[in-house]
């Protein structure tokens, strides 16, 4: 009997290649974006890489010492990245142009090799580096290190310009000060872009909670050596300055520090005069205090055109001034200068201090803030809406389970054909976290779920995937969904996933859920959750629906327990459902399989309640260890599993008696599926390799191998055309069917090859030897070309002076090309190590080097260094094209010793000819002495 009815057999899959792969992004300490934020630099370790932040893809790394990286930032051309490492080494890097914001791309799914430094300086500073920060004109570093020491470098000559000592501790952080044209328009000096008659300042902040302003101009009066030798001291904090800006008319400058307050400093008097008579600076001012209620740990001004116009006008504090700041433990806020008021609050509080924020970065050709979050996760929000527009997730951990979603596609109970563009659009992963991710599978953006008290085990989508159940170490169950935003608001952005119903009820930590198969009609059906406790629980969710409008209850429901089951004698690891909800599948470290039939009831409109139980229909016994994973065919009444002994085992539903076993990895086997309506497996383990299998074979058709570690989580796509792996190795990969690509490259390779083998024959034909020859060689089919050479020698005609028999021959090998004659040589050392073929070798050996010169074979294979790799149809360089250079010195050593062998075996044949011939005239001796004694 088959679950469902009789289809068309497809055609069976015989390949996956990787479409990409989602690997750790970063794992603490500064970050960079570019000017328009489409890339990201961030830190793996001690290894800075930059990445697409909309795929993903990494376009490069930046070489650098063992030591990790204390600092980083980006000129705001986006062209130069300077890296402070704690070996004290300063290290400038040119981007490529991949990361210019007028050339970005997603890169080619892997990263070139890393990118060498542009300039290096061993010692920059005496202590290690903590911050720095380039002017707006990308010409001036500034440093600050542990040891109070500020210092100024240019970045093109590599040089120091100013070095500042003041400071008492941690130099904690910089700004500088270079005004744009003053807001009564004047003009600007020399088209620098600065004020006119303004200087250039450098502001820098430290723990000693005191902010200084630096002047990198001397005044008039002081000459060339004046410059830093007079500073403003600034005092209003109490705890260390974590953020620092300077309006764009440089009137306003901005501190924010840990004590938990905002300072807006009036610092227009503080910068000297360049023309002469116009007297000296006046001390700063504070000219409000602003209160954020937590420890800020990076502020900023808003600019806008509309804000660098108001700017100064008035003499209200901060004309149209408006603020950023960012409270570790109270998200990111919008505040207005003159009357001190939060203005907009984006994103909500972070719970806990695994999520506060450690730092922010302002983008203002996108209007964007990106704050940092302890947990490594890196938000970025729009400051018009205040809504977040992406999330990216530094470091994943272990991947134990992901499950693909739907939440886009239409509710419909009905069977039609499914919208491609709205399927499998999300994959949410459960990691070694609390947290649920879900990606969405088009691009690199992440949402987490909070809810869970403890670590998430296992998750379960629904049949049309708009659901997501998921169970976890604090004993529940919870149940998801994609709450839209409300109908007046025209945000699609402002969707978000909410916990809509909780199951409590286990005595230990669920280790596996599973919602019903069938396409819900007009409620969800049931939810099943297996846990540590060896117990298997149905729960009723007949009553979790949306409201009228599609959203759902502020409150999450409390779904009902129907029955209780004590399933096993050991931990429940994975629970699966029959197509069409009539049973269940369960699988334990009891080395056990058992199969139940469900039989529930959901609630009617007349009043009456639910009704659910579970009998137990068979064991599948037959696995020596425990059993990792189990899934129902898709028609066939079969059964799959996975356990800790190595194999995957096929059961039947009829007698639950072991069909066939499939043996292959070499460690446990984790998660297993089924594809191809049942014709075929997919298999994952923890010796990181995903197995393609075919059912009536029993065998793997192909192994895929992109991980580390082991695998836990597998997920499969409606379509079948994407498979997802992620395991303990944080990478999360996505396979896509290549079969029918395949198949087509196949054939056409095949045309190909038929239309090349034709060309030959008629160029052979025609004696046509040079194309012959050139077209044998480009198809890299040695053997033809041996034929024809052989063929060639032996109808050599005798009295014509030839080396290879023909002269037209001879012409081809003289005339050949460097790329042509390295490939040919390479055949020939190739034929010379067999006996058979080194006459042929040696022939064209002699040929080859009688007709070119020993510069010639010299230039020919100095070429191969110089020409650049060739590169395959994604961009990428042939690694089998590659591998296949081939240096004049392995050439000679690999026909050295073969020649020899062969010119020893000829001079024994030569010796040995000698004894012949002594043998032959003793006989004729012999015999004509007997002849003559006869005849006497």
């Amino acid at each position: 009997m088959a679950f469902s009815g009789t289809h068309r057999p497809p055609k069976l899959k015989t390949s996956y290649k990787i479409q990409r792969a989602l690997t750790p992004l970063h794992t603490g300490g500064p970050i960079a974006l570019t000017p328009s934020g489409g890339h990201i630099i961030t830190l793996l370790g001690p290894e800075a890489r930059l990445t697409s932040v909309h795929t993903g893809s990494v376009g490069c790394t930046f070489q650098g010492d063992s030591s990790g990286i204390t600092a980083l930032c980006l000129s705001p051309s986006g062209r130069h990245l300077c890296v402070f490492y704690q070996s004290l080494a300063l290290r400038i890097y040119e981007l490529p142009p991949l990361a210019l914001p007028l050339a970005q791309g997603s890169g080619s799914g892997s990263s070139p090799p890393p990118v060498p430094p542009l300039r290096q300086i061993a010692r920059s500073h005496d202590a290690p580096v903590h911050t720095c920060t380039v002017d707006r004109t990308s010409t001036l570093l500034a440093s600050g290190s542990a040891d109070g020491v500020v210092k100024v470098w240019d970045i093109l000559q590599g040089y120091v310009t100013h070095v500042f000592r003041g400071h008492g501790g941690v130099v904690s952080a910089l700004r500088f000060n270079m005004p744009f044209v003053d807001a009564m328009g004047a003009k600007r000096g020399d088209g620098d872009g600065y004020g006119a008659g303004r200087v250039r300042q450098l502001v820098t902040g430290s723990v000693d909670s005191r902010v200084r302003v630096w002047e990198l101009d001397p005044s008039p009066d002081e000459g060339e050596g004046g410059a830093g030798k007079k500073h403003q001291l600034l005092e209003g904090h109490v705890s260390a300055v974590r953020g620092l800006d300077v309006s764009a008319d440089g009137k306003w400058l901005v501190s924010g520090g840990r004590d938990g307050v905002l300072l807006i400093w009036d610092i227009s008097g503080t910068q000297t005069s360049q023309k002469k008579g116009k007297g000296k600076g006046k001390k700063a001012e504070l000219a409000k205090t602003i209160p954020l209620g937590g420890s800020c740990e990076a502020a900023g001004i808003v600019r806008s055109e509309e804000d660098v116009r108001g700017a100064g006008r008035g003499k209200d504090v901060g004309g149209r001034l408006r603020l950023w700041a960012a409270v570790a433990g109270g998200g990111l806020s919008v505040w207005d200068a003159s009357e001190g008021k939060k203005l907009l609050v984006l994103g909500s509080v972070a719970a806990g201090e695994e999520r506060e924020i450690v730092d922010a970065l302002y983008l203002p050709a996108i209007g964007s803030l990106v704050s940092v979050h302890a947990d490594q996760n890196i938000l970025f929000h729009s400051i018009a809406t205040g809504l977040p527009t992406q999330q990216l997730v530094g470091y994943n951990d272990s991947i134990v389970d992901a499950v693909f979603l739907s939440p886009l596609a239409p509710s419909t109970g009905m069977p039609e054909p499914a919208d491609p563009t709205t399927e499998d659009t999300h994959l949410a992963i459960a990691t070694n976290s609390s947290l649920i991710r879900v990606y969405n599978t088009a691009t690199n953006d992440a949402r987490l779920l909070p809810g869970h008290g403890d670590m998430v085990l296992s998750l379960a989508g629904s049949s049309g995937g708009k659901i997501l159940a998921s169970g976890g170490k604090d004993r529940s169950a919870r149940l998801w969904a994609l709450c839209p935003p409300p109908a007046e608001s025209q945000e699609t952005q402002g969707a978000e996933w909410r916990c809509v119903g909780i199951c409590d009820g286990h005595a230990e930590s669920v280790g596996a859920v599973v919602l019903s198969r069938l396409p819900p009609s007009q409620d969800l059906g049931f939810l099943i959750t297996g846990s540590q406790d060896r117990t298997i629980k149905l729960w009723d969710l007949s009553a979790l629906l949306p409201q009228a409008d599609g959203t759902w209850p502020s409150e999450p429901s409390r779904p009902k327990s129907l029955t209780t089951l004590k399933a096993h004698e050991k931990d429940i690891n994975a629970l699966d459902i029959a197509p069409n909800d009539k049973l269940l599948a369960s699988a334990s470290q009891d080395k056990t399989v058992k199969v139940y039939e469900i039989d529930y009831t959901a609630k009617v409109r007349n009043g009456q309640h639910a009704e659910g139980d579970l009998k137990l229909l068979g064991t599948c016994r037959g696995h020596k260890r425990g059993v990792w994973t189990v899934r129902f065919g898709r028609n066939d009444r079969v059964l799959a599993s996975g356990s800790g002994d190595k194999t995957i085992r096929l059961w039947s539903l009829q007698d639950f008696s072991c069909l066939k076993t499939f043996e292959g990895h070499t460690n446990s086997v984790l998660r297993v599926d089924f594809l191809s309506a049942g014709m075929q497996l997919v298999s994952a383990a923890s010796d990181g390799l995903v197995k393609l299998w075919n059912v009536k074979e029993e065998e793997c058709v192909t192994s895929l191998d992109n991980h580390d570690d082991r695998i836990w989580a597998l997920a499969v796509s409606k379509d079948e055309s994407t498979i997802v792996s992620a395991g303990a190795d944080s990478v999360i990969t996505f396979w896509h069917d290549s079969t029918e690509e395949e198949a087509i490259a196949a054939e056409e390779s095949r045309i190909a090859e038929v239309a090349h083998e034709q060309d030959f024959l008629n160029y052979v034909s025609l004696k046509d030897y040079r194309s012959a020859i050139l077209l044998a060689l480009s198809m890299n089919q040695p053997k033809r070309l041996l034929n024809l050479v052989t063929t060639i020698n032996a109808a050599r005609a005798p009295g014509k002076k030839s080396i290879t028999g023909s002269p037209e021959v001879d012409q081809v090998i003289k005339t050949l090309g460097q790329a042509d004659l390295v490939s040919l040589l390479k055949h020939v050392r190739n034929w010379n190590a067999t006996a058979r073929t080194s006459p042929i070798a040696q022939l064209i050996l002699h040929a080859v080097f009688k007709l070119h010169t020993a510069e010639d074979i010299t230039n020919a294979f100095s070429s191969q260094k110089n020409d650049k790799p060739e590169m395959n149809i994604d961009g990428e360089e042939d690694v089998q094209k590659r591998k296949t250079d081939v240096s004049l010195k392995e050439l000679i050593d690999g026909l050295l010793p073969y020649t020899e062998r062969h010119y020893a075996r000829a001079e024994r044949l030569v010796q040995d000819s000698y004894v012949v011939d002594h043998v032959l005239g003793q006989m004729h001796d012999w015999l004509l002495d007997d002849g003559d004694v006869a005849m006497a």
